[in-house]
């Protein structure tokens, strides 16, 4: 029997479709994977703003975990929106229980529209328990600043590094370049950054970019490419979907941008002959 490549995100959702949850899966689906969720938590959002968050209770986010983990492991997981300390540690718990392989943090503190998505203690809770789990943690340049009490890319790496994380991408999309867009790879056991460059694409449609950035690493991972490859092809990915979506106007705010551009069937494999379990 053959099998589909699966990937999971532990996140909020959005209900205007463009961040969050929905996000991933059509990154996920549309990089020809398997897509399974854990929601954290419900928000009332739209393109313009969030309005209200309701947090999951942190039983039902380890209850979600758990049936999925049991019945379809997946082969690589996201997480995003954790949204405070209860709902962070149950994660933090089932992910130590579960020794997950191809692990991708995107550590979502404000959206797109300056909303407030993590709290104080949940920060606190996240770098401990969670940051030295990673295979690969996502801090856009507001983000990195906020965590680590630094404005040099170096000494933001070297601070993530303390805290436990392996391999760090620290995202240029939110600086002021009106050219490029730059991110910036920090490996382990690497002393040579590797910086990743594309073009700027201008539109105002950026809704949900860091969630589809950080599924389309885990999507990639768990295609079975190394983790350079796999942050290459996403920064492609992203790159192409801004494009792809600029001059579309969905809402009155930050769209979303065009998930499924070149859309691939879903992929499956045969385990025999592929590992990366």
């Amino acid at each position: 029997m053959r099998k589909y490549f699966t990937v999971l995100s532990i996140a909020g959702s959005d209900p205007s479709g463009g961040a969050g949850i929905q996000a991933d899966i059509k990154t996920i689906s549309a990089l020809g994977c398997y897509a399974m969720t854990a929601i954290t938590s419900l928000t009332a959002q739209n393109t313009t703003g969030v309005r209200s968050i309701m947090p999951a209770s942190p039983s039902i986010v380890t209850d979600q975990i758990d049936m999925v983990m049991e019945d379809i492991p997946p082969m690589a997981v996201k997480t995003g929106m954790l949204c405070n300390a209860e709902v962070a540690g149950a994660v933090a718990e089932r992910l130590k229980h579960y020794h997950i392989n191809n692990l991708v943090i995107d550590p979502v503190m404000v959206s797109t529209s300056g909303s407030r998505l993590l709290s104080e203690d949940a920060i606190a809770l996240i770098t401990r328990e969670i940051f030295p789990l990673s295979t690969l943690i996502t801090p856009n340049k507001s983000e990195a600043a906020a965590l680590t009490d630094e404005d040099d890319p170096d000494r933001q790496a070297a601070a993530f590094s303390d805290m436990g994380c392996r391999n760090i991408l620290l995202k240029g999309g939110d600086t002021s370049d009106s050219d490029f867009k730059t991110d910036i790879l920090y490996l382990d056991n690497c002393e040579k950054r590797i910086e990743l460059r594309a073009d700027a694409i201008d539109t105002t449609n950026t809704h949900g970019t860091g969630c589809t950035l950080s599924s389309a690493i885990a999507s990639y991972l768990a295609l079975g490419y190394n983790l350079t490859e796999a942050v290459n092809a996403a920064k492609l990915y992203i790159t192409r979907a801004l494009e792809a979506g600029a001059f579309v106007t969905t809402g009155k705010g930050h769209g979303p941008v065009n998930h499924f551009f070149s859309p691939r069937r879903l992929k499956n494999f045969n385990p025999s002959t592929f590992r990366n379990l």
